[in-house]
């Protein structure tokens, strides 16, 4: 069933005017006709059925009927990644979402790409990634803060929240032998940029007693598939998977 994102509360009997990209959506592309059933949700109040009442060739209102899911918390998990080039951060931002993150936020390094972040696509690639794939409590997208600064402010601000680093540079292969030794508790994962930290980064990283490297195997990955194998790998270690 087609799942909209809608910014308003929703309660049975409501009745809501889709937007006009919606409404075109519905009608135009898919040709749903009245009656028929969409699922609606933003991010606070679960998922509800909605029926669809055309009010034009264009418009239409969405009629909330009965909720179906009750709204799910956040996930605790932070993704801090340097910003790449457009089209392969718009995949990077849907996959983390996709895959449990419940905050985004650029960090810009020695060799980031993309300095100059657009949050507003983020936020549009977030919801989209929402939309498609189930996902009820919508992750935020935080201002970009320069990487010194973050960790510098990182346990005044983070508490007892650690962060595990993709270290291309790590002595071993297997990523779960090197989480054996993560505390239990918030976590955030960082990914760096398509070139890599820089030696005076990695050495700063190292340095944090809240920093943990691991590898990611005897490959070396762009920072997109990183992005997807760290959350994987880390999801399935510490995370909501098990």
């Amino acid at each position: 069933m087609q799942r909209l994102f809608v910014d308003q509360d929703l309660r049975a009997g409501l009745q809501l005017e889709a937007d006009r990209a919606q409404a075109n959506y519905l009608l135009n592309v898919l040709r749903m006709k009245e009656g028929g059933d969409v699922l609606v949700f933003n991010g606070k109040h679960g998922e509800w059925r909605a029926q669809i009442l055309p009010t034009g060739r264009k418009s239409c209102q969405l009629i909330v009927t009965e909720q179906l899911r009750e709204q799910t918390p956040m996930p605790d998990l932070d993704y801090l990644f340097a910003p790449l080039k457009l089209a392969r951060l718009d995949y990077m931002v849907q996959k983390a979402v996709e895959m449990g993150a419940g905050r985004l936020r650029p960090v810009l390094t020695q060799f980031t790409q993309n300095p100059k972040v657009k949050l507003e696509r983020m936020e549009s690639n977030v919801l989209e990634a929402c939309e498609q794939c189930g996902v009820l409590s919508i992750p935020s997208v935080m201002e970009p803060q320069q990487l010194k600064k973050l960790l510098s402010m990182w346990e005044q601000e983070e508490g007892d929240r650690q962060i595990i680093f993709c270290d291309e540079g790590h002595g071993t292969h297997n990523p779960f032998d090197a989480l054996k030794d993560v505390p239990k508790g918030p976590l955030a994962i960082l990914i760096g940029p398509e070139g890599g930290f820089s030696e005076e980064e990695r050495a700063l990283l190292h340095s944090k007693p809240f920093v943990h490297a691991i590898p990611l195997g005897p490959r070396i990955l762009r920072a997109d598939t990183a992005a997807v194998a760290a959350l994987a790998v880390v999801q399935a270690k510490l995370g909501d998977w098990f």
